[in-house]
């Protein structure tokens, strides 16, 4: 999945925060609800923009940031 064609960072929404591309819906929201529990069908009805793929982008788009993040050890 290219979860490019789902999220989006733009100075003018959510201060660029990556949302769902046409919704104000954070990745942030979306993974905060599911680690508190929320399932996809959960999500979906309190936010009905959202669908399966999207979702499923948003925890692409985690996951790539996270594989790609540099730590800097400190001594």
């Amino acid at each position: 999945m290219d979860y490019r064609e789902y999220i989006e960072s733009n100075i003018n929404i959510m201060l660029g925060k990556p949302v769902i591309k046409g919704t104000r819906i954070t990745v942030a929201l979306i993974l905060q609800k599911l680690s508190e529990g929320a399932t996809i069908n959960n999500l979906m009805e309190a936010y009905p923009s959202l669908t399966p793929a999207a979702i499923t982008a948003a925890l692409a788009y985690a996951s790539d940031v996270i594989d790609n993040e540099s730590i800097i050890a400190v001594a």
